[in-house]
């Protein structure tokens, strides 16, 4: 992939993301996008690829719904002076890319896995052969890039290699699907993962929501 800058990067997440979550189409913003997603705790989010301290304070200044998100990519220590009350602190985030290639992960003994597609979004599920849920993962291809998401193994299963098995065999299906860069926002225990899975880091996010308590107003 030739060299892109991080907010080419972001929408290239965000327009898998939506395809991922069923969210809206992003509204274009003078410093970002704003994704509606139409849940009681997460009606909306902001989008801001390089945030700037004038415009992330009047978004907090004009926010009065609870369930509004913020997605800074830049670290929680820099954007924190910038909130007001009522704002809570997700995990942090990190963008991140891979080249896709073909790949043919091995199935571990003592699990099955099972992938299905609906709506431009493949999903994979790993289970025990008792039936019981070990991991499970997603991908949206959109043209040369693909959004991986919502990647998750059980605490009983962790550190079997099943996180490799999900996140490889949606590499090769956003692969075979003709994209060549794979794009996530992972989690810090996700990023550990996917960088020995050969995943860049680009940015640090910071992930937060509007939440106000009695003692806020």
């Amino acid at each position: 992939m030739r060299d892109v800058t991080v907010g080419e990067l972001v929408r290239m997440w965000i327009d898998g993301w939506i395809v991922s979550r069923g969210a809206s189409d992003p509204i274009d913003e003078p410093w970002g996008w704003t994704i509606d997603m139409g849940q009681a705790a997460h009606v909306s989010r902001h989008v801001l690829p390089e945030p700037r301290e004038a415009d992330v304070r009047k978004i907090v200044a004009d926010t009065s719904a609870p369930g509004t998100w913020l997605k800074l990519f830049a670290t929680d220590d820099t954007v924190r002076p910038w909130l007001g009350p009522g704002w809570r602190f997700d995990q942090p985030g990190f963008l991140m890319t891979v080249p896709l290639a073909p790949e043919r992960p091995e199935v571990p003994a003592g699990y099955t896995l099972t992938k299905w597609t609906r709506g431009g979004v493949t999903r994979v599920l790993v289970r025990t052969t008792e039936g019981h849920f070990a991991a499970r993962g997603q991908v949206a291809p959109t043209g040369r890039t693909a959004v991986v998401d919502q990647i998750e193994a059980s605490p009983g299963h962790r550190r079997r290699g099943l996180g490799s098995l999900v996140m490889r065999t949606l590499q090769d299906t956003a692969h075979a699907a003709g994209a060549a860069t794979g794009v996530l926002v992972g989690t810090p225990e996700g990023q550990a993962l996917y960088s020995t899975l050969g995943w860049t880091t680009h940015s640090p996010m910071a992930s937060l929501w509007f939440e106000p308590s009695e003692t806020d107003s």
